[in-house]
């Protein structure tokens, strides 16, 4: 198999322990691997920001913003936002290559079963695109998350058409209506899955619109901090 992002033929080392297991499937070449960079030390509870405090400065104003109690109890992502990561996500995301998606889902999946191993009475929620955009970049690429997971998916929200989140600034983020509308309660715990955790202001509007309807917790999995 060829390396999903250099094309190049990612070859498998044969050991005593590749004689005895099954070589497992590898989308990207060890050199392509290791320019993608792992969120590790120490990390904001909440939004998992490298941070030296259990609570970074963004999330205590986002829980004082929202009257003393976030809507969404904690985002969990993989991957910082580095200089390759920036480059595969506009090819995936922006340029319509699908296929590179399998790049993250190894480590997409395993670090799910770890930080969500009580998940069986969650379901998951890909934060949706609008029409209009799913014709612009023919799939959506949180939708795409979600299938790889081992949980049950839902469908709750639907999204209204606007401008691009990545055209606007912070406080312009912060301050943009609600872009999402409900089509059916969700009665159980949410893991809201999204590509990229930014501000945080497009999962806590899909939150606050799933917990004014009923919706007992919602969290977040990401695949990026940015």
């Amino acid at each position: 198999m060829n390396c999903l992002w250099c094309d190049e033929e990612i070859r498998s080392e044969v050991c005593w322990v590749s004689l005895v297991l099954p070589l497992r499937s590898k989308s990207l070449c060890q050199s392509c691997e290791r320019e993608l960079k792992v969120i590790r030390g120490n990390r904001c509870s909440r939004c998992s920001r490298a941070s030296s405090s259990t609570i970074c400065e963004d999330c205590i104003w986002w829980e004082q913003y929202m009257g003393g109690e976030d809507v969404l109890s904690e985002n969990y992502s993989v991957f910082t936002y580095n200089e390759r990561m920036q480059d595969m996500i506009t090819k995936w995301k922006y340029r319509g290559d699908y296929q590179l998606g399998y790049a993250f889902k190894e480590i997409f999946v395993a670090t799910f079963q770890q930080k969500f191993k009580t998940s069986n009475n969650m379901v998951a929620l890909s934060v949706p695109l609008s029409e209009e955009r799913i014709l612009e970049r023919s799939f959506n690429q949180a939708e795409m998350l979600v299938e790889f997971l081992p949980i049950i998916s839902a469908k709750g929200i639907t999204r209204e058409h606007g401008e691009k989140q990545s055209k606007k600034t912070r406080q312009e983020r912060i301050r943009s209506e609600n872009p999402f509308k409900l089509q059916k309660p969700i009665n159980k715990p949410v893991i809201l899955v999204d590509d990229i955790y930014t501000t945080g202001t497009t999962l806590r509007h899909a939150a606050r619109l799933l917990k004014q309807h009923g919706c007992p917790k919602i969290y977040a999995y990401t695949l990026i901090r940015g």
